[in-house]
């Protein structure tokens, strides 16, 4: 049965039931939305999460067209409107950025299910409701500095974000005035997954002049400051403290 239409904006974070994607749930549910917390494995996690923010637990395997549709349309179901969508959910993994022939078509195949193809499913099922948000709907795309600065980062990782960034200016050209797209680009964030990269957070200790990665937190007040920012569209914002500049 469908809910009667939610009294504040509701935000669907793909992709929140850890690291920047559950930053970002909890800073938009402080700032007075309702967050429909999304995974594909983490259920028991993702409803803890959505029951402490008062929003709504969502599984799908983004990687299958059906499923990515169906977390957009429960979402709806579940509070009747949708004004924020932040395409958080991606996969990564450490190819080394100088073997070239350690990315097979298989992992290409996989990266852009998830990293490029999701969103943009993700971003067309939402569009009919962002277009009805009161004040205009917001699309905020995490994408990554690898794909701004061609260096440091696998092959395919990194052209499927930068893949990302330009669809995301595509959409912004088409959707204005009724609906924001931007991205935001982090560096390394110190996060589970990446706890495990070593060699990578020495990099961020030894040249950004920031000298530490992210925490997810310094990713959401930026993602919470875009949504909030009225007349900012198509803008990819890289949030690497500095590394860019080395």
């Amino acid at each position: 049965m469908r809910m009667q239409q939610a009294d504040r904006p509701v935000a669907l974070v793909s992709g929140s039931t850890s690291g920047i994607g559950e930053a970002v749930a909890r800073r938009l549910a402080a700032d007075g939305m309702y967050v429909v917390v999304h995974s594909r494995r983490s259920t028991e996690a993702g409803q803890a999460l959505a029951a402490e923010l008062g929003g709504a637990y969502v599984q799908a395997d983004l990687a299958v067209e059906d499923e990515a549709r169906g977390l957009v349309e429960e979402a709806l179901g579940r509070f009747g409107r949708l004004d924020v969508l932040v395409n958080n959910a991606g996969i990564s993994w450490p190819i080394p950025h100088d073997d070239l022939a350690a990315a097979t078509p298989a992992d290409w195949r996989q990266l852009l299910e998830v990293n490029l193809i999701a969103p943009w499913v993700l971003c067309t099922t939402a569009l009919p409701a962002l277009r009805r948000a009161p004040g205009g709907g917001s699309i905020v795309n995490i994408t990554s500095h690898a794909g701004v600065r061609p260096k440091g980062s696998s092959v395919p990782y990194a052209a499927g974000k930068a893949a990302l960034n330009h669809v995301t200016r595509l959409l912004a050209a088409a959707l204005g005035p009724d609906v924001r797209v931007n991205a935001v680009a982090p560096g390394l964030v110190d996060t589970p997954m990446t706890k495990d990269w070593p060699r990578v957070h020495e990099v961020w200790r030894d040249r950004a002049p920031m000298r530490r990665p992210a925490q997810p937190a310094d990713v959401a007040d930026l993602v919470a400051s875009v949504i909030a920012h009225t007349y900012l569209t198509g803008e990819v914002i890289v949030l690497d403290g500095g590394l860019n500049l080395t």
